[in-house]
């Protein structure tokens, strides 16, 4: 029998979904309720039914489960952003390790073991950037907070416990100061007044802040006089900058900022890279917890002092500069042009000579495959929607002797893993890592290696006469050709006249199956001069 709306009900928890809500069953019904934890035993009101599933609120609390504590936020409920409050530590990284094995098993159809679940160092005040919007509230008074879920309504927040302390007192004191001086917070049904947004950063390892007011115009009134206040009470202040958004959007940022104060950005170092974060720049929030993954992913890569490693979604380039010096050659790609020159001017502090692209990734991955490019190993860390197809079929064409996949959506990372499980690449390793304490959110690393690869060089001993023969890359095949031959050929040729020849192409799928526009066959002299190289590098008879 189907629950009824305000129907109370007893109820167990039994586990937690990815969103974090508690679920358990009553006659069959599965029964999803928020603010629970594993183990509560709870009198449930049920507030919506869906037939075969309905969603109800906590009435009273039978009996707490084992992974339960009180909270310690009194807005963290309203406020939505921290929904693990009421959950022991240990209890929330037993959760999201859940979360991901369910998704790998699940969206993968994988039965991978969790390697490491790596802890955040600090379980709060850990965020090193915060973004406050900013209304008046019913007295008239400036306040910052955090939106309220499915709304534009401000929590207010004097002390969110996933900053540091001293972003939370900056907050404050410009709040203050806008009703001293009568600067008006914005007003999105209007779209009449100043302050939007404040912004602030905090180098975790340098100290420094930078402080930025997202504004609906292009200047700041007594913009000397709130420099001078805001440094004389905050002297980690490095910089202060007002950024321009006068659209009517959601969107937080402007593309323009403007700097009232200090170079327009501060400095600080992940994984021993260093970087500049201006208002625009993309970094990791919880500095110590991204330098322990990326720590993991380099341990994954297993990089050799001559090998090429191709970093794709490179953003400031921190992932694969911490790993510059384990290889000959790292090649970056990213599509925002601020973070490749920000990638850029890190690499060339570092004295790296490291190559960076702005480009789509899946587009740059299909040229380089093209120009064939032949990394040894290809590091992933894709957006929330993970790869597109196109990246995923380059990274194949382009063969790399390992992958390695960090991501921040267990469900994209399952999908785009089995992607390329069905296409050869065996994963071996899975770990999570926790970048965002006590909210509903959960990083993914993944190594997969190649069942086998023919196409990069392997150096073998005959046994009778002692002959030492590579197994050569496509490149390798390119320059023999050109050099010779004096014209190029494609991938796809050298694919072609591989499978004619009878080689075995293994599961990695050929350049010729993937091509997206219409094929002409090899030409016959440029048949000739492959099979000549394939003779020459000992793969066929002469």
């Amino acid at each position: 029998m189907a629950v009824q709306k305000n129907q109370c009900i007893p109820l167990e928890i039994t586990g937690l979904t990815s969103e974090g809500s508690g679920v358990g069953r009553y006659e069959g019904e599965a029964v999803f309720v928020p603010d629970t934890a594993p183990g509560d035993r709870v009198t449930a009101r049920i507030v919506k039914d869906c037939k075969r599933y309905a969603y109800g609120i906590v009435d009273k609390l039978e009996q707490p489960g084992p992974g339960r504590r009180d909270e310690d936020c009194p807005i963290c409920r309203p406020c939505g952003g921290c929904c693990f409050r009421h959950l022991t530590y240990e209890a929330e990284l037993e959760a999201k390790k859940g979360f991901v094995l369910d998704a790998f098993r699940r969206i993968g159809g994988l039965e991978l073991p969790i390697d490491q679940v790596l802890a955040s160092p600090q379980e709060d005040r850990y965020r090193n950037k915060v973004q406050f919007p900013v209304q008046r509230d019913e007295r008239g008074h400036a306040v910052a907070g955090f939106y309220a879920g499915r709304s534009h309504r401000i929590i207010p927040c004097e002390d969110c416990l996933l900053q540091p302390a001293i972003l939370n007192q900056i907050a404050q004191a410009v709040c203050s100061w806008m009703d001293e001086n009568g600067v008006s917070p914005y007003d999105e049904t209007s779209h009449t007044g100043l302050v939007r947004h404040i912004f602030l950063r905090r180098g975790t390892h340098s100290g420094q802040i930078m402080l930025c007011l997202v504004i609906n115009g292009r200047s700041l009134p007594h913009s000397e006089a709130f420099c001078s206040t805001m440094l004389q009470r905050f002297p980690e202040i490095q910089t202060i900058l007002l950024n321009v958004n006068t659209q009517r959007t959601n969107v937080i940022t402007g593309l323009e900022s403007i700097s009232l104060y200090g170079p327009g950005y501060i400095e600080d170092s992940m994984c021993g890279v260093p970087v500049r974060l201006g208002p625009l720049s993309f970094y990791q929030v919880n500095t110590p917890s991204a330098e322990r993954l990326y720590a993991l992913a380099r341990q994954y890569a297993q990089l050799k002092p001559t090998d090429r490693l191709l970093d794709l979604y490179c953003g400031m380039g921190t992932i694969g500069l911490s790993m510059a010096q384990d290889c000959a050659d790292l090649v970056g790609v990213e599509i925002t042009p601020e973070a490749v020159e920000s990638a850029r001017q890190n690499a060339a502090r570092m004295g790296v000579a490291a190559r960076f692209l702005c480009a789509d990734a899946g587009q740059a991955a299909s040229q380089l495959a093209a120009e064939g490019l032949a990394p040894d190993v290809i590091l992933l860390d894709p957006p929330r929607k993970g790869c597109d197809v196109a990246t995923l079929d380059a990274v194949c064409t382009m063969a790399p002797r390992r992958v390695v996949m960090i991501s921040c959506n267990p469900a994209t990372a399952a999908r785009d893993v089995r992607y390329l499980a069905d296409r050869g690449y065996q994963p071996e390793r899975l770990s999570c890592a926790d970048l965002f304490a006590r909210t509903k959110h959960v990083e993914t690393v993944v190594l997969l290696s190649r069942e086998t690869n023919p196409l990069t060089v392997e150096v073998r001993m005959e046994v009778e006469t002692g002959e030492v023969k590579e197994h050569p890359t496509y490149k390798r095949i390119q320059e023999y050709v050109q050099e010779k031959y004096g014209f190029k050929v494609h991938t796809a040729y050298i694919a072609e006249v591989k499978r004619m020849v009878g080689l075995d192409m293994h599961k990695i799928p050929n350049a010729v199956e993937q091509r997206k526009h219409e094929y002409h066959p090899c030409p016959p002299e440029k048949v000739e001069a492959i099979k000549d190289a394939l003779r020459h590098f000992g793969l066929i008879a002469e």
